[in-house]
């Protein structure tokens, strides 16, 4: 009975405590889960300067695995890369073979299988004036160059595919451009 009674006056005590003033804190338990500690690693690790500007390690990639690309989203970046830039990987049946695959994934929606323009969101009138690959003067550099960037209503693929599947596109393109022209 004197433990009932112990244990009664406990809950009294406690719901009394607990149901006093909601503005002011109350008792906490584990402050630390409440209140972070700041760390200053940049000091501890003897960085000099600000930590943020710090160059990065040589011969690293940023962040999101994208290799930098010196072509400008300017007209002017467009002409030079549909002039200057080349596709650096060889023309081989694997190479388009994923080429397609990427192509169909991302590029057929719009542009269509055979990439006319006339694609299911084309077709839906999602979106309209897709071009032909046929009437387009198109060079290597320049599809890739819209592919990084994007071109109009096209926004940019680069977050999407690989350095390497964006070249192995931009070869399935220039498959499809032919079997267009024929």
């Amino acid at each position: 009975m004197k433990n009932i009674k112990i244990i009664f006056a406990l809950v009294v005590f406690t719901s009394i405590i607990s149901c006093n003033d909601k503005r002011t804190p109350q008792l906490q338990y584990m402050p630390d889960m409440y209140e972070s500690v700041p760390y200053n690693t940049d000091a501890e690790n003897g960085l000099l300067g600000d930590p943020v500007n710090l160059k990065p390690v040589a011969g690293t990639i940023a962040r999101g695995g994208h290799a930098a690309y010196e072509y400008l989203d300017t007209n002017e970046g467009y002409e030079l890369a549909k002039t200057n830039l080349k596709n650096p990987l060889e023309a081989t049946e694997e190479n388009l073979a994923n080429g397609k695959a990427m192509y169909t994934i991302y590029c057929t929606s719009c542009h269509g299988s055979k990439g006319d323009g006339n694609g299911y969101l084309s077709q839906a009138e999602k979106f309209l004036g897709i071009p032909n690959y046929k009437d387009r003067d198109l060079t290597e550099g320049s599809i890739y160059h819209v592919l990084m960037h994007g071109k109009n209503l096209m926004g940019s693929h680069s977050s999407q595919l690989t350095y390497k599947e964006r070249w192995q596109i931009v070869q399935y393109v220039e498959v499809l451009r032919a079997d267009l022209s024929k």
